[in-house]
């Protein structure tokens, strides 16, 4: 897959704005901005400079916008071509005039994701750090940042580089006992640096799990009987008004969605109707919502009325969300002197009971816990501590990938040790070499390049 044309975008966001930028790469890129761009003082575009001017209609010579124009020479720059940046008044009639002109010159509009996929396919960047530049963009809280700021920098990259390296000679060595059978081949013992390498992915699929939960986040469902306070809950957890109060029983009639940084994970709550038989068709509607928004959650927090105990219709709360893990929250503790009787446990799927009052606040913090502790496997002691470092997959693609290479090597460690025929040790191994090129898009196919960067924007 080359490219040999020149392409342009608009990169900021639509709407209005103090400043937008309208993005060209390719061989002609220069050319056009140079037929366009008349400098407020003359000379020529120099690279890394930026240069004050207008950018004029060639046709009519009219100035559309005043910009500032900065170029970037091949090979020095993010896609390795020649790369225009055109910073101009950020509303979208100047951004949209510009882009016209552009077009025009004879660029063509990029597709999304075309600058990133372009400097992957000329080596500027490998396929996870393509990859981490999208999680950068849509990072939501600053762990899920710093996770992906770090695979920016290529330290995942640099680690599957040392293994796949390193695999090769044994690799080799299989590869000359099966092809050359008849000749004296030194014997060597490639064990050591198989099961090294075995180990090493194992040490990076050890965290995937908890750092694609802090990448990607989670769904959370609120859900419980009317007026418990489920909406008092999502403003605490928001530190924001977001979701109508009174103490009229079916405030909520319909599900309402907010994300909150709850331990550094990205958590979209979801706040639903109070679940209750009704002959209200509004009311069963919403009713119907919250139970589709707890099917789809990953975890659910059933709020109970602490001043109340458990009533009948609780129970039936506790049963409906018996396919979901659960914190039982003990809300408005506030009004009782004594705990919630809930030391008993009252069903397997209830991970943790809380205690907590959403309008004084007491007990978020152990909420806030219990819903880390959970979304991230039980596992609160762990070497992974995002506080103190940023090193650990936190893309699915990637852990299914080190998966079936640790899959593949073990194979190939097993038969090793009982003596199986050497050819088919080298398949499992050329298959786990395979299974970490594709982590880097050293083994990728296009239709799978087109799959990952198509969810970029257009213009990254």
């Amino acid at each position: 897959m080359l490219y040999d044309d020149t392409i342009t975008a608009i990169a900021t966001p639509p709407g209005e704005g103090g400043i937008g930028i309208i993005r060209l790469s390719g061989p002609e890129a220069i050319a056009i901005i140079s037929r366009i761009f008349v400098p407020a003082k003359p000379g020529p575009l120099r690279p890394f400079r930026l240069r004050y001017g207008t950018i004029n209609d060639p046709q009519t010579q009219q100035p559309i916008d005043e910009v500032l124009v900065s170029v970037m020479r091949a090979p020095r720059s993010f896609t390795r071509e020649d790369v225009v940046e055109i910073s101009c008044h950020g509303g979208p009639l100047p951004l949209q005039s510009i882009l016209r002109l552009t077009l025009a010159e004879g660029a063509r509009l990029a597709e999304p994701g075309e600058f990133t996929m372009r400097a992957f396919l000329n080596g500027r960047i490998d396929l996870s750090q393509a990859e981490a530049t999208l999680d950068v963009i849509k990072a939501r809280t600053e762990t899920a940042l710093a996770l992906a700021q770090a695979q920016l920098g290529g330290w995942l990259a640099q680690e599957v580089q040392r293994i796949r390296n390193a695999l090769l000679e044994p690799l080799a060595y299989f590869t000359v006992l099966v092809d050359f059978p008849e000749d004296e081949v030194e014997a060597q013992d490639p064990l050591p640096v198989l099961q090294d390498a075995y180990d090493s992915i194992q040490k990076l699929l050890a965290n995937a799990d908890q750092g694609i939960i802090y990448r990607q986040g989670a769904k959370v469902a609120l859900v419980g009987l009317p007026n418990v306070g489920k909406s008092s809950l999502l403003n605490r957890l928001l530190r924001s008004n977001r979701a109508i109060v009174t103490p009229i029983a079916g405030t909520t009639r319909d599900t309402l969605e907010e994300t909150a940084n709850l331990a550094g994970i990205p958590v979209v709550l979801v706040d639903t109707a109070g679940i209750t038989e009704t002959d209200d068709l509004v009311e069963q509607i919403g009713v119907e919502r919250s139970r589709s928004a707890l099917a789809e959650a990953d975890l659910a927090l059933l709020v109970l009325d602490s001043s109340q105990g458990i009533r009948p219709e609780d129970r039936a709360m506790i049963d409906l969300t018996s396919n979901k893990p659960t914190i039982l929250v003990w809300n408005k503790s506030d009004l009782i002197s004594d705990p919630p009787p809930h030391q008993e446990p009252l069903a397997p799927h209830i991970q943790e009971q809380v205690a907590i009052s959403a309008l004084t606040g007491q007990g978020i913090d152990s909420l806030t816990e219990a819903v880390a502790k959970i979304l991230l496997g039980g596992r609160i002691t762990t070497p992974f501590d995002p506080a103190k470092t940023s090193r650990a997959v936190s893309n699915v693609r990637h852990r299914d990938a080190l998966a079936r290479a640790a899959q593949h090597l073990a194979h190939v460690l097993t038969g090793y040790r009982q003596h199986d025929p050497t050819d088919l040790l080298t398949v499992d191994l050329t298959a786990a070499l395979n299974a970490l090129g594709e982590v880097t898009g050293e083994t990728v196919g296009d239709d799978l390049l087109a799959t990952i960067f198509s969810k970029f924007c257009i213009g990254k």
